[in-house]
């Protein structure tokens, strides 16, 4: 382990400040370091591992694929990459997809798409697009600048222009930025994650999503982390009942391979032509077919069940000792905590349970098909870490 934490300092980039912990193996939402020592994963790598870790048929899918073949360019079709597209499609209400290898270059996809259709219907003027304070949609100088927190954007000016803040829950502020910036879109998350696990109000994104169709203007929504299941729908923007013209999705969506997914709804199904977007790896068979497993499993009692276990954590931690209060939505909790939040997520891995932070607060992020048992033991060691 030492020597392994001295290697890293010196061949990776200091870029992470990691736990003290070396995960070398797991089965479903267990995980074990290298003394044996074994923890609940109430983390699944910032919300990847959407079944646990080795889950068996998505191995069994991925490594059938790695046995035909793993990689082709997009001049070639591949019977994966279709497969996970029509899925995508029919789960989500889009029309359809562009392929690529993170949430950063799906929200660059679509503020790209966004521009393009916004540029050939109304002219080149419009090309901004509107985000929230607090938000945050990656780590590219694009999709720095789409993060509507400043200090993100502090260390890598000049950031991509064409990007103007609006307040969460501020459906007249929003209206009145619009009129002035000539917006091509407007790019919301309906749960903020890295902003403190904060859901917005149904009634603002139902606005937002009135105020586009009104007046002509791209409604994206960014699901890179709330996407395919872990809200209880199989969206997030699903929960509000409103239909964005595009999104963006990532993380759970390969079960643990890169993959990120644009997704376009009529407007801009045909938006892009050939060489107007490409990405040499996205598509990619392996990866695919780990997506395909997953989202075939994200069915109407997965996400029930979904909801059945947000519930329980809500009801639990909800008054709890030391516990100020709870959000999120599905299985993206946030736990403000009177204890800093550092301190209860060392006490929780110091008693075998992983947990997040996410601005002040404990973030959760467990498999969805964490079994309740485990679940309940977890998060009885959480509500001891919090008092």
């Amino acid at each position: 382990m030492e020597n392994l934490k001295e290697l890293d300092k010196q061949y990776i980039a200091n870029t992470y400040a990691r736990f003290p912990l070396e995960i070398v193996s797991g089965k479903g939402s267990l995980v074990y370091d290298e003394t044996g020592k074994e923890y609940i994963d109430l983390g699944t790598g910032i919300a990847v591992n959407t079944f646990g870790v080795a889950d068996p048929q998505w191995a069994a899918a991925v490594t059938a694929q790695l046995g035909k073949v793993q990689h082709m360019s997009n001049l070639y079709y591949t019977e994966p990459c279709v497969k996970l597209a029509k899925l995508l499609c029919e789960k989500s209400g889009m029309k359809k997809i562009f392929f690529g290898n993170s949430g950063a270059e799906a929200n660059e996809g679509i503020i790209k798409a966004a521009r393009k259709y916004a540029a050939e219907k109304k002219g080149p003027e419009y090309y901004t697009i509107i985000t929230l304070k607090n938000s945050f949609h990656g780590r590219t100088l694009t999709t720095l600048a789409a993060t509507g927190q400043e200090y993100f954007h502090k260390l890598f000016q000049p950031l991509t222009p064409g990007f103007a803040y609006a307040d969460a829950n501020d459906l007249e502020g929003l209206k009145k930025l619009a009129a002035e910036v000539k917006p091509a879109g407007i790019l919301i998350e309906c749960v903020q994650g890295e902003g403190g696990v904060m859901p917005l109000d149904a009634d603002f994104i139902k606005g937002i999503a009135k105020l586009c169709a009104d007046e002509d203007i791209i409604f994206m929504v960014d699901e890179v982390q709330t996407g395919n299941g872990r809200s209880g729908q199989c969206y997030a923007y699903l929960c509000f009942g409103v239909l964005p013209d595009a999104v963006s999705t990532a993380k759970g969506l390969g079960g643990g391979l890169p993959i990120g997914a644009v997704m376009l709804g009529e407007k801009l199904k045909d938006v892009f032509g050939p060489s107007d977007h490409g990405s040499t790896f996205g598509g990619n068979p392996v990866a695919c077919a780990g997506g395909v497993s997953i989202m075939e499993r994200i069915d109407d009692a997965l996400l029930a069940d979904v909801r059945s276990k947000s519930k329980y954590i809500f009801d639990q931690l909800s008054g709890a000792e030391g516990v100020e209060s709870v959000s999120g939505l599905g299985l993206m909790i946030g736990i403000k905590t009177v204890k800093p939040a550092k301190e209860v997520v060392a006490k929780c891995m110091e008693n075998g349970v992983l947990c997040l932070t996410a601005k002040d607060k404990v973030r959760l992020l467990p498999a969805l098909n964490i079994p309740q048992d485990v679940l309940e033991k977890a998060i009885t060691v959480l509500k001891d870490a919090c008092k």
